[in-house]
């Protein structure tokens, strides 16, 4: 009866051995991933071919493309059905 206690004892320590070290190291370990994330994030999309940073002053404004002036969407609703009530 004795050795059942000490692997129930055993097993509890260890879950909560476990619990306590999880809570303890996952900030480091969020840290850690999302740092790298944006070391990947940085090398795929942090150089931009088509703008050099010594060609452009701070505070300046820069238009490469004008919209068009005709707008994509009508103000028209829908099509109108006749429809015939049936008594």
């Amino acid at each position: 009866m004795m050795t059942f206690l000490k692997t129930i004892l055993i097993v509890l320590l260890v879950y909560y051995g476990l619990k306590f070290l999880v809570k303890l190291l996952t900030p480091y370990l969020l840290r850690y991933i999302s740092k790298k994330a944006g070391k990947k994030f940085e090398e795929a999309f942090g150089a931009n071919p088509n703008v050099s940073p010594e060609s452009k002053e701070e505070g300046t404004i820069t238009i490469d493309k004008m919209p068009s002036s005709k707008s994509k969407f009508r103000n028209k609703v829908g099509e109108y059905v006749n429809y015939e009530e049936v008594d």
